[in-house]
Formats: C-alpha cells, structure tokens, sequence
C-alpha cells in the first residue's frame, strides 16, 4: 500500500499501531492524539472523519489479529484526542468497536473491550444514544469463555452501569426490553448479567421501574428455577425488592397486567417458585381488591391444589394458599352485599367470571386430595349463598360434580356435596317444585343400588345427613313414592330396613316420629299412609312402623298372617333388633302404654312378636316384660276422683288399644291388602332369582 492509503497517518505510524510491542503502539497512539487535537481545533471534520474511517473500516478489515487491535487502539486514542467532541462521532467510533467482539482471537475481544471502555469514560452519557448496541455487545461478552475477557466485560459492565445511574435521560422502556430479552437467553451469564441490571434500575430513584415491571416478572419468575443457585438467590432478593415497593406504593402498579404471570408460576412444581408466585398472589388480592375477581377462576387453579400438600417442606405453601383463598371468599362476599349480590358476577370490570370460577371447581371435584375438593364445594356453597340468581345457569354443570362426589371414600367430600345438592333442590324455595329435587333422590338411589359398599357403609348416614339440611318428611315421602316404583325388590327392602332404623334411631328425627306418634294432626295420617305401601317390602319394618304409630290393631292383624311368609334367619333377626328397639328409650313411651287401661291391642301385638321369636335371648327379654304387666282387668294406677267429679269416661281416641278414632277412619283392610300384595310380588322375585341362580349353577343365598 501507498502512503496515501491510510491517510492522514503515515505508514511507519500504522507499522508503530500494529506493532507487537507496546512502546512502538504507545508512540504511534501519541501521535495519532496529537494529531486528532490539531483536527479538532481547526474543526477539520473531514480530516477526522477519515482518520477514523482508515482506523474502523481499513486496517479493521484485515485478518491479522495485530492490525486489529492496532486499529481498536487508535480508534479509543481518536476519543482521548477529540474529548467530550467524540459524541459527534460516537457511532463511527463504537460499531467498529462492537463488531470485534465477535472476533474468534480472544486478544481481540480483549482489546475490543478496553477501548470501548476507553470511549464510554469519556463521553459518558451521550453513549445512551448507542445503548441497544452496546448492551448487547456486553452480553456477549459476559459469557466469553476466556476469563481476561470476562474480567474486562465486568469493567466495562461497571461503567455502563455508573453511566446509567447518574443519567437523568434514560429511555427506560428500551432499557427494560433489553433487559428482558436476555432473561430468557440460555447462557447463565447473560442471564445473571440481566438480573443485575434489573436491581442497578430499581435502585435509581428517578427510573419508575415498577411501571415496567409486568415486562420484566415472567423472566425474573423463571430464573427463580434456574440450575445456577447465585442466578436464583439474585432473582429471589430482587423479586423480594419489588414486593416491597408495591406493598409501599401499590397505585403505581398494574396488579392486573402480572396477575396472570403470577397464576402461571403459582402452579410450578418447583418449591421457591410456587411458595414466590403464591405470596405475590396473597399480596395481590390483599391490595388490589376487587380488582382480582376478574381472574379469581385462574387464583382458584392455582391455589386449590396447593391444599393437597401435607409434607413440611411444602407446609408454608400450602398455608399461604389456604390464606388466598380466604381472600377471595371475603372479597366476594363484601362485593356481593355491596352490590346486593346482583353485580358481583357481571360483566363489568371488576367483576367475577362466574362461568369460568365454577368450571374449575367443578374440575376441582376430581381432584386427588380431599382437602382440594372440600374447598371446592365450600366455594360452591358460597356461591349459591352470595350470587343465587347467577348460579342457577350454572347448576347443571354443577349438579354433576356433585352427585359424582357421593361416592367418594371421605365423610368431608360426601357431607358437603350432600350440602351442595341440598341446596341447588332448595333454591326454587319449595322442594315439590324444584326440577332437581326428585332428580337427585333417584340418582342417589341408583348410587346406592349399584354400589353395595356405599349402601351398607354410608347409607344411613347421607339419609340423615340429607333429614337435616331438608325437610325430614319431604324426604321420607319422597323416597318412599320412588322406593315403590323400584324393580330391584332386593334393594327395595334393604332401603326400607335402613329407613326405618333411622326413624326409629336417629336424633335427627325425632320431629318426625313425634308426628307419626300425634295421630291427631291429618298430615300425621297422610305420612303414615304415603310411609306404609312402601314399608310393606320390609314386614318387621313395617310392623315397627305401626306400632311407632300406635296402629295396634293394624300390627296384631299383620302379625297373624307372618305364618303364611317365608320365614327366614333374617326376618328373625330382623324381629330380634325391633324387641331390642323396645326396650331402648326411643319406645318408652309404648312401654308406659302397656299399663294403661286400654292396652289390649298393644299387648296382644307383643304376644304375638313373642310367639315369633325362638327362645332366644330377645325372647326372654320381652316375655320378661309382658310378665311384668298387671292383668288387663286391673289397672296399674287408678287415680283418686273426688265426689262430686262422675268417674272418667275414655276419649275415641283412648279406644281400642289407644288407637284414635280419626274423623276418617283408616282402611285396615286395604292396607292388609297391600300389604300381601307386595309381599306376593316378593314371592314371584325370589321364585325367579332362585330360577335364575339354577340356570347359572350359583347356590342361592
């Protein structure tokens, strides 16, 4: 080459740049100083120009890695020479610069290094204008696997850092993207490189980085679960920062812009991000408010689950989101008497997605944990407590869920889905008018018929259960009217004997034997008959029912004809638990009667069960009893009548064995009747199951 070609320097000035050692550089960089000066002070642009496309385009194009670094030399001495003026040139300077970061010799990188730095302690600031540029040059060089590089990146990081800080000009929108875009770099230094940066931004005073923060969480989140424990303790610290910023100025944020991020997080398997995304959730709608309800449906997805969790490690996780979901319930409730429940599940803002909550709590109904789904229908319960009206559109999606929860194996599940049905036959307010009401006695019927477990092990208790949170003979006479519409006899009667053992048993009905017991009310008759055609499949049952309500006379006609049924081990025993029954307190009353005047039909009904019985323990129980009665004709206690009062006439109602004489008196002799009918069609089921087991080759059982 010419001397002319690398005008205006001279050729032994380029030979000096390029040379190895560091005197001949360091004379030929004076040089080209003093010479940069004498341009600027003549404001000879051109000259200058030049100068700096010789350095950056000419002697930067070569292969040699010496005329590389002798070019990235002069263009840092052009920044000395030319002072806070390199800002005019500040692009021509720094892109030659940049570009070498890329160079395989990593004594270029180095170099290329060094001079950046050189050019951005001088012109400061101004270098913002650059900035995408450059920052993403550093990142590069942050992952450098060569440490003198690496060394000279965490400089030059250092300045850029110091320049950003005590610049009041910063672009922090493109700052942000910038930063947000290497969180999610695979290279581990990139990555620290931009949490760094996220906590030098937070810490300027002047740069509102809270405004920026729905950019910047998803990254900061992720890198919670990065393999590097510096890159997870840095995010952790920083994410702990902002939580605090927002606890402080919570108007300056947009909660519902990083609701979303935090539901996604909330439902990582990884511990420190789940427990993170959960508190920032508990905070969220502890500070926003009503805000959140809009997304209560993916806080729901995210929190429910969390209440499976019963290890110690996961402890505070699974507290915190018991603790959400608190929240919510409170949040909701105080929107609905707010809005006198009407506006709470609109579709304002602010408003609850009612659609989108109850299809993840219905989907919750399937979850593994029994703690999961009670929260569940505790939500469901709440529900149709605030928002009445607007759950009725979503009762049949409800309905399903609940009903596939009476089979599950936990008492919690099954009483709150019982609660929840209950209250979906309720809501019409009258139960004969509820489309579910019958809906839901039949399927729970076909639920027990068909699950012989559930019928034995949780039977009685959903029929108590269901006597409590409804009307207790509504139910009776409800089941009865389907019981008796039933093919399977079999589990007709099984029904009945439990049925009745609950009437008989159970504190929770005890109104409704009180109405049995008072024939002097009409409903109390229209009870016992709508009770009695299906209490015919049971003939103790049945028995038991009578004497419950004092149709003595009904029992002694029923007991005379037990003769012509079969007479079986179970219906033995069935008869040895209802001697058991009279003798328990529930039949003290009936006991008393027996030393009454008018006892004769009580008394030959017993004798009857006594002739029933073998001698078997039972039987001497109540033929230990019966003895101990006075004779018919000698009552156990005549109260004294004064003179002047005539002696005590019986009531209609005292007649025949205490058995009332109502204005219409009952049909014994239909009842008889149906009685043995239902009994003969007993007779033809076991004719066709014992055909049916000798079809097979099955004994018959």
């Amino acid at each position: 080459m010419s001397e002319r070609d690398y005008a205006p320097l001279s050729i032994a000035c380029v030979r000096g740049l390029c040379d190895k050692l560091y005197e001949k550089r360091k004379v030929a960089g004076v040089e080209i100083e003093k010479m940069v000066k004498d341009f600027n002070d003549a404001k000879n642009t051109s000259q200058i120009k030049k100068l700096i496309k010789v350095l950056g385009q000419d002697l930067m194009s070569s292969t040699n890695p010496n005329m590389k670094n002798g070019a990235l030399m002069g263009l840092s001495t052009v920044a000395v020479g030319l002072g806070k003026a390199s800002v005019d040139y500040l692009p021509e300077l720094t892109n030659p610069i940049v570009a070498c970061f890329s160079e395989s010799e990593s004594r270029v990188r180095y170099q290329a290094a060094e001079a950046l730095f050189n050019v951005l302690k001088i012109v400061r600031g101004a270098s913002l204008s650059q900035f995408p540029v450059i920052f993403d040059a550093l990142a590069k060089l942050a992952a450098d696997p060569e440490q003198q590089v690496k060394h000279a990146a965490e400089l030059l990081d250092r300045l850029l850092k110091d320049i950003v800080t005590e610049s009041g000009s910063v672009e922090l929108s493109s700052l942000v993207g910038l930063v947000r875009e290497r969180m999610y770099t695979r290279s581990a230094p990139a990555r620290q490189l931009a949490v760094s940066w996220v906590a030098v931004l937070d810490a300027v005073p002047d740069l509102n980085v809270l405004a920026h923060l729905p950019d910047l969480l998803d990254g900061l989140f992720k890198m919670l679960d990065d393999p590097n424990p510096e890159i997870r303790r840095m995010c952790d610290v920083q994410l702990n920062e902002f939580l605090r910023s927002i606890k402080k100025e919570p108007a300056k944020v947009d909660f519902q812009a990083m609701i979303n991020i935090l539901i996604i997080h909330a439902q990582s398997p990884e511990e420190l991000l789940q427990l993170t995304a959960i508190t920032w959730l508990k905070e969220f709608v502890e500070l926003a408010g009503a805000a959140m309800l809009p997304f209560a449906s993916g806080i729901l997805c995210a929190v429910l689950p969390c209440h499976a969790y019963s290890d110690e490690p996961r402890k505070s996780i699974r507290e915190t989101a018991a603790t959400v979901n608190f929240q919510l319930i409170k949040l909701l409730a105080a929107e609905s008497e707010e809005a006198g429940g009407e506006e709470a599940a609109g579709e304002e803002g602010g408003a609850l997605n009612l659609e989108a909550v109850v299809g993840v709590l219905t989907q919750m109904l399937h979850h593994s944990s029994v703690h999961t789904k009670v929260a569940a229908l505790d939500w469901i319960l709440h529900l149709y407590n605030k928002l009445p009206k607007q759950m009725c559109g979503e009762t049949e999606r409800v309905w399903a869920g609940a009903v596939g929860s009476l089979t599950d194996a936990a008492h919690d599940v099954l009483r709150r889905a019982l609660a929840v049905l209950a209250e979906i036959c309720s809501a019409a307010g009258d139960l004969q008018s509820s489309p579910y009401y019958y809906k839901f006695l039949q399927a729970l019927l076909r639920l027990l018929a068909a699950d012989e477990n559930l019928l034995e092990d949780r039977g009685a208790f959903i029929i108590r259960q269901l006597c409590v949170l409804l009307n207790a003979e509504d139910i009776y006479r409800a089941l009865a009217n389907i019981l008796q519409q039933e093919k399977n006899l079999r589990f007709v009667t099984t029904m009945v004997d439990i049925l009745n053992t609950i009437l008989l048993t159970s504190a929770e009905l005890y109104e409704l034997r009180a109405l049995l017991k008072d024939r002097s009310k009409p409903w109390s008759r229209s009870l016992f008959l709508a009770l009695h055609g299906c209490w015919c499949h049971s003939p103790v049952s049945l028995l038991a029912l009578c004497l419950l309500a004092h149709h003595y006379r009904h029992c002694n006609t029923l007991i005379a004809t037990f003769g012509d049924l079969e007479i079986t081990v179970e219906f033995l025993t069935e008869v040895d638990k209802l001697v058991q029954l009279i003798e328990s307190p529930i039949f003290a009353y009936l006991r008393l009667e027996l030393v009454g005047e008018h006892s004769a039909g009580l008394r030959a009904a017993l004798f009857g069960l006594l002739m029933l019985l073998p001698q078997s323990d039972a039987f001497h129980a109540l033929r230990a009893r019966l003895h101990c009665l006075p004779p018919p004709h000698q009552p156990h206690h005549q109260p004294h009548q004064p003179p002047h009062q005539p002696p005590h006439q019986p009531r209609s109602d005292e007649r025949e064995g205490s058995e009332a004489a109502d204005d219409e008196p009952l049909d014994y002799g239909a009842l008889l009747a149906q009685f043995h009918a239902v009994q003969a069609q007993h007779r033809q089921y076991r004719a066709l199951d014992r055909s049916r087991d000798k079809l097979y080759d099955k004994p018959y059982s």
